[in-house]
């Protein structure tokens, strides 16, 4: 904790623990697979984790997306998230160019009980847009390679609905964001502030980014 002369600061970790205290568990699977993923993974930091899936999963509650596509699927753990809160009629296209992680995501999908929601891509998501049909979608959610986030948003633009969302993760990018000294020659940090300037910029969105985690931006496309 920090003290101050008249008030308790609490830390981060403290705000966070008290968050997730007052929200939803965790699946007992999403609970298996994160632990799974800090065992064998190299980078188990990139799973949505607790709190922002159960973010991911109210969205879709309040949306009720019937098409949806997520690029950048890793583990799974986002796409089981909004397979719980989508209803049975629902499609999630996630799209994951590193097909090493195929073994660990059939694992959890095949005990998945949203499974048939869920069509997984094993390849670059702009081979795999062209093949999946003209029907919009209601929400899409990126969290790939940083340095392409402002091509995926060019990519999938034309294909979401007007009112649809566009859900965008990393974007404070452990903060390197306002941090001047950063090395702004690491191409994802390059990336990720370009991407955060174009949206700023777009008039034909309403955007908000949440310091949830990462930074989440959320965007909402009026035409």
């Amino acid at each position: 904790m920090i003290m101050t002369v008249d008030r308790y600061v609490p830390i981060a970790e403290e705000i966070e623990a008290y968050a997730l205290d007052h929200t939803d568990p965790e699946p007992p699977l999403l609970a298996r697979l994160n632990r799974d993923a800090h065992v064998k993974l190299l980078r188990p930091r990139m799973i949505a984790g607790h709190l922002q899936g159960r973010v991911l999963k109210m969205f879709c509650r309040m949306m009720r997306p019937k098409r949806l596509l997520e690029i950048g699927t890793y583990t799974g753990y986002a796409t089981f998230c909004m397979a719980e809160g989508t209803d049975d009629d629902a499609v999630i296209h996630t799209v994951e160019v590193n097909d090493e992680m195929e073994p660990f995501f059939h694992t959890y999908w095949s005990q998945h009980p949203g499974r048939t929601k869920i069509c997984p891509h094993w390849d670059d998501v702009r081979r795999v847009l062209p093949t999946l049909g003209d029907e919009l979608f209601d929400l899409v959610y990126i969290d790939a390679d940083k340095r392409d986030y402002c091509d995926y948003y060019d990519l999938v633009f034309p294909h979401v609905r007007p009112g649809g969302l566009i859900l965008a993760d990393n974007t404070l990018w452990s903060g390197k964001v306002v941090d001047e000294g950063a090395p702004r020659a690491d191409a994802q940090t390059r990336g990720i502030l370009a991407f955060n300037e174009r949206i700023k910029a777009d008039d034909r969105v309403e955007k908000v980014l949440l310091p949830l985690r990462d930074g989440l931006t959320v965007i909402w496309k009026r035409y």
